[in-house]
């Protein structure tokens, strides 16, 4: 029978890998907000830092413009819609309050104006003129249906959307989990439009001195942010969907349910503080990497090397960073033959505090079939093992 076997190994200060590893981080700091719900990932490790009432479909308010954005980027994208390109103002879209560009039924305007407008401007109106010139059927309601279904396929489990620029709907939701995954998508989908996030001011036409700023209030403070969105309805209260890149690092972040603006740019600067200062990112070892050997049944040789499939990098706490463990789990003994590169196991990469990372572990090598001589040497164990174990070892 197959058994499942564990290897746990402690090694502090071990930087290579033979055998098991291990080493680093007692429990990671805890980040109290005043936040109802948030989210904080760490991009370039795939780190889960911290989360709170993530999952939990929430009124987003302008931040879902998100996704329209994500939907304009596609089409410009595969040649569907160019930057260029004048869109006509519908009487639909002209009728939005709230945030606007002040747009009217007689403008044509630039899709690069739209995107500025609604990335700076948080401009309702630019939402919808986008949303009727990619909708299936020219509807604003037939693009939220867009955004709905591409939401899913892009793996946003706990959204919907009926409008294109968060306006109040009972049907216009979002988790804070499925925010990130959007800022993430966005970033490393769109290199090329990404810097639209981090204009501070947009002057679209002289129409409105009064709303040029971009409300992002991170932007000016010179700790690398450079995005994203932020947003507000009562129902909603005060968000943001934030990132920020320091050196290597970037760290993207969601907060909803604030109280006021302050509360949202105190809140969202010791976010940014936080996840750079508290953590540090860490190299274990290398892809290819050998981390341990694992028992082959009826093979060729007696065992396999199992390898790292990637480079292991985790963020760790910067303070006590001496308790994390890996892992090592794989069916036992492996039946053979194995071609080299085969996924046998895995490692479980642990940090006090964060959420665990699994990282596939292949064979080595290539392990054969063993020949008649092999397959009678392994009866012959196993028959052997069956007797040390007595009577009760045979049922």
């Amino acid at each position: 029978m197959l058994m499942q076997s564990l290897v746990k190994v402690r090694t502090c200060g071990l930087i290579g890998f033979v055998g098991g590893i291990l080493c680093l981080a007692s429990a990671a700091f805890g980040f109290e907000t005043r936040a109802k719900a948030a989210f904080i990932y760490d991009q370039t490790t795939s780190t889960v830092l911290m989360e709170k009432n993530a999952d939990t479909p929430l009124p987003p308010a302008s931040m879902s413009k998100l996704m329209t954005l994500y939907l304009a980027f596609e089409f410009i994208k595969s040649g569907q819609l160019s930057l260029d390109e004048k869109l006509p103002v519908s009487e639909h879209a002209a009728q939005y309050g709230g945030s606007t560009m002040f747009l009217d039924s007689t403008d044509r305007v630039r899709v690069e104006d739209l995107l500025l407008g609604i990335i700076v401007l948080s401009g309702n109106d630019a939402c919808v003129v986008i949303a009727e010139a990619l909708s299936p059927d020219g509807t604003e309601a037939g693009f939220a249906k867009l955004m709905t279904q591409r939401g899913a396929q892009i793996g946003l489990t706990q959204s919907s959307f009926t409008n294109s620029n968060g306006w109040p709907s009972p049907g216009q939701r979002m988790s804070m989990r499925d925010l990130a995954i959007l800022a993430d998508r966005l970033i490393s989908d769109f290199p090329e439009f990404y810097s639209m996030f981090s204009v501070k001011e947009f002057k679209f036409d002289g129409r409105a001195p009064a709303n040029t700023r971009n409300r992002n209030p991170l932007l000016s403070l010179g700790i690398g942010a450079d995005g994203l969105k932020t947003g507000h309805t009562q129902e909603a209260g005060y968000g943001l969907v934030g990132s920020a890149l320091q050196g290597d690092r970037r760290v993207i972040f969601v907060l909803s349910g604030l109280e006021t603006t302050k509360q949202r740019a105190d809140e969202s600067e010791a976010v940014v503080n936080w996840a750079f200062r508290q953590f540090a990112i860490k190299s274990f070892g290398k892809n290819g990497d050998v981390v341990t050997t694992a028992p082959v049944w009826n093979g060729s040789a007696p065992s396999v090397g199992l390898k790292l499939t990637q480079d292991i990098e985790t963020v760790v706490p910067i303070l006590n960073s001496d308790d994390v463990t890996f892992r090592v789990t794989y069916n036992s003994p492996l039946p053979s033959p194995l071609i080299q590169g085969d996924i046998v196991g895995q490692m479980i990469v642990d940090v006090p505090g964060i959420e665990p990372r699994v990282i596939p572990l292949a064979a080595a090598q290539s392990v054969e079939r063993g020949g008649f001589m092999t397959r009678v040497r392994t009866a012959a164990l196993k028959l052997l093992a069956l007797i040390d174990q007595g009577p009760e070892g045979a049922f």
